[in-house]
C-alpha cells in the first residue's frame, strides 16, 4: 500500500484545492446554513460529500470517459445541471426581507430528505465534477493502481468533501456568525442566486457552442 503513497497524496491535494474553491456546492451549502437547521445543513453537506460518489462509480467503470468524448451525452449533462442550477437560483432570488430568519433555524419547514437532495443532486449533476474525476481516474491515476485502490481514493474523497462542508455548515450555523448576517440575510440569498444563475447559464452557454466553460 505505501507504494501507492505519493499517487494518494497528489490526488488529496488536488482534491482539497477543487473542493476549497467556490462552486455551487459552496453556494448551496453557505445558503442551507444560514437559513435552515443546523441538521438540515449538515444533511446537506452530507448529500454534496455522498453526491461524489456517483462520479467515482461511473469513472471506474469507464463511463465517464464515455461521457466525456460524447458532445452529445456531455451537452444533456450540462443542460440538466444548469436547469437545476436556475431552479435553485430562482428560489434563492424570490427571497423577501423576513423570509430568511437567519440565527432561527427551528423555524426551518425544510424536511430532512429535502436537504440531503439538495446537497446530493448538486454535486451529482454538475458538469465539473465529472471533467474533475474522469481527469483523476484516466490521467492521475496510474493504470497498474489496483481497483481496490482506486476505490479507497473514491471513498476518501467523498467523505473528505462531506467532512469540508459539515466544518462550512458548522461555522454558519453559529449563533454569532448567523447573527452578522441578520440584517441582510435575503440579500446574501439573492447573491447567492445570482451566482448560481451565473453558473447555470454558463453551462447552457458551453451546452450551445460545444465549448468547455472555465473552472
Amino acid at each position: 500500500m505505501l507504494q501507492f503513497l505519493p499517487e494518494f497524496l497528489t490526488i488529496a491535494l488536488i482534491h482539497l484545492l477543487a473542493v476549497a474553491s467556490p462552486g455551487p456546492d459552496f453556494a448551496v451549502v453557505l445558503r442551507q446554513a444560514l437559513s435552515q437547521s443546523r441538521r438540515n445543513a449538515l444533511l446537506t453537506a452530507v448529500g454534496v460529500g455522498l453526491g461524489i460518489l456517483v462520479h467515482v462509480t461511473y469513472s471506474l467503470l469507464g463511463i465517464g470517459l464515455l461521457i466525456q468524448q460524447s458532445i452529445f451525452l456531455f451537452n444533456i449533462l450540462k443542460v440538466v445541471g444548469a436547469l437545476y442550477l436556475t431552479w435553485i437560483a430562482l428560489q434563492c432570488l424570490r427571497s423577501k426581507p423576513g423570509s430568511i430568519q437567519v440565527g432561527n433555524g427551528s423555524t426551518s419547514r425544510q424536511s430532512g430528505a429535502k436537504a440531503f437532495r439538495l446537497g446530493f443532486l448538486t454535486n451529482a449533476l454538475n458538469p465539473k465534477a465529472t471533467l474533475f474525476f474522469v481527469s483523476v481516474f484516466s490521467l492521475m491515476i496510474s493504470p497498474d493502481t489496483p481497483t481496490g485502490v482506486q476505490v479507497f481514493y473514491g471513498v476518501y474523497m467523498a467523505l473528505a468533501t462531506g467532512l469540508w462542508f459539515s466544518i462550512v455548515a458548522l461555522f454558519f450555523t453559529l449563533p454569532r456568525v448567523r447573527r452578522a448576517f441578520g440584517r441582510f440575510g435575503h440579500w446574501l440569498d439573492r447573491i447567492m442566486g445570482g451566482l448560481l444563475l451565473a453558473l447555470a447559464g454558463r453551462l447552457a452557454l458551453s451546452a450551445a457552442t460545444g465549448t468547455e466553460t472555465a473552472p
